[in-house]
């Protein structure tokens, strides 16, 4: 059976395209990073203040992209790719930025955030050099990364008599 030389990369754009996150490591951790895949390749905004880190993907590195299937979130593809940065007023920033400001929730400054993106982010564009859809052997379990999040603490004790009396029911209409 001969290999379609075609699927691979076709399978790398269509599944990076569908999926919300990709999963990047560079030299760095690993990290979940929202994109945009445009023009033949994924952009990524990041490094500034309030914008996801990018830890480990250096201009002229490479990096390694795992994306997963939107439906299942199970590993689909994973491909290696040339990392570059884009310059600020370059005909490619101009394209690329205001489709990245598109997709960046919850801006706190969406009227300026492309100029805080110019000054104070990186906008970098992976582009595909390899892809495999080899599943791996062992487990790719690794620990998070440290952060000063903490979990919620126990529920109260008093709750559940509160939301589950007699009076409870009878404000909420169920008695």
């Amino acid at each position: 059976m001969t290999e379609n030389p075609f699927l691979g990369p076709a399978l790398v754009e269509e599944a990076t395209k569908k999926s919300g996150l990709i999963w990047v490591r560079g030299e760095g951790p690993e990290r979940a990073l929202w994109h945009l895949w445009h023009e033949g390749g994924v952009y990524v905004v990041g490094d500034g203040a309030g914008e996801q880190p990018l830890p480990g993907l250096a201009d002229g590195g490479t990096a390694e992209v795992t994306v997963r299937s939107k439906d299942k979130g199970g590993r689909l593809v994973v491909w290696t790719a040339s990392v570059s940065e884009v310059a600020p007023g370059s005909a490619e920033w101009e394209a690329v930025a205001p489709e990245l400001k598109g997709k960046r929730l919850n801006a706190v400054d969406s009227e300026k955030v492309l100029e805080r993106w110019a000054t104070e982010c990186r906008v970098l564009r992976l582009a595909p050099l390899s892809s495999t859809t080899e599943l791996p052997d062992g487990s790719l379990a690794v620990p998070p990364v440290p952060s000063p999040a903490t979990t919620r603490q126990p529920v109260p004790a008093a709750l559940p008599r509160l939301l589950f009396s007699r009076r409870g029911a009878k404000k909420r209409g169920r008695v």
